[in-house]
């Protein structure tokens, strides 16, 4: 637990240390002149596919698995579960554990076509910005790392930009940060952030206590179509998969599969 809560840490840090070389030449948020359209558009992918939406993610690696490059082609795995039926994408552009960049997020949504997830360690407002100018759709608020006022400052940044605020879960202290504001977008994730367990039947004991007109995301640890049908049963709308597509023999087959489960 602690080494994991050591990784958090310094992954928090390292994004500090990019949002301040940011600030010194932006300090300050550009607001366009937004789409109306554009910003429902994430909430609209997911809710035409209410129960069976998969938001498909490409990432570059992570602690645990190390680098992918080389591994996996990242803008034809975009096009891959387009053409597969994915409902969304996300794409995780953290840099220094993840090989990921904002660059990355805008030549996968280009190749996909789908409505994309920005997926950060979201601490400042600038990284909304980046999410923002990339392309994206929605942004992930990971709860655990801010405080009930960030987390809504946050969401509000978002809304403005046209994004979003897909606020991500863990336990009830998590869920408790939402308030009574309204929240589009709401994911548990099925696995601890301290040691990397996923337990789903946590993720269906929590779900009663999302707000009820939020989309409701089952995230991560999800292998099978059973698992979805178990989610799907309690009540989750959408599901985030990535290393059972990122790692799968034939990405396309596995998404299928797990659509038509």
């Amino acid at each position: 637990m602690a080494e994991l809560a050591d990784i958090m840490r310094r992954i928090v840090e390292k994004t500090r240390e990019r949002v301040a070389v940011d600030r010194e030449q932006a300090p300050t948020l550009r607001l366009p002149k937004l789409d109306p359209a554009a910003a429902t558009r994430f909430s609209d992918a997911l809710r035409a596919r209410r129960g069976r939406a998969i938001i498909a993610e490409v990432k570059m690696g992570s602690p645990r698995l190390g680098s992918l490059a080389g591994r996996v082609d990242p803008e034809r795995q975009a096009e891959i579960y387009a053409a597969a039926g994915a409902a969304a994408l996300s794409v995780v552009v953290e840099p220094d554990f993840f090989g990921g960049s904002y660059d990355l997020l805008r030549r996968c949504r280009v190749a996909s076509g789908l409505p994309a997830l920005a997926k950060d360690f979201v601490i400042d407002p600038i990284q909304i910005q980046w999410a923002y100018e990339a392309g994206a759709s929605a942004v992930l608020l990971i709860a655990a790392l801010l405080d009930p006022e960030r987390l809504a400052s946050l969401a509000v940044t978002a809304r403005r930009l046209g994004l979003v605020p897909m606020v991500e879960t863990h336990d009830r202290e998590d869920i408790a940060k939402l308030g009574t504001g309204p929240w589009e977008v709401v994911g548990i994730n099925n696995r601890d952030l301290r040691t990397f367990d996923v337990d789903i039947a946590r993720s269906i004991e929590l779900l009663p206590s999302l707000p009820r007109e939020s989309l409701r995301v089952a995230e991560s640890g999800l292998h099978a179509a059973a698992d979805l049908a178990r989610l799907r049963d309690a009540g989750f709308d959408a599901f985030l998969i990535g290393e059972t597509l990122l790692l799968a023999d034939d990405p396309r087959a596995k998404l299928q599969e797990l659509l038509e489960g």
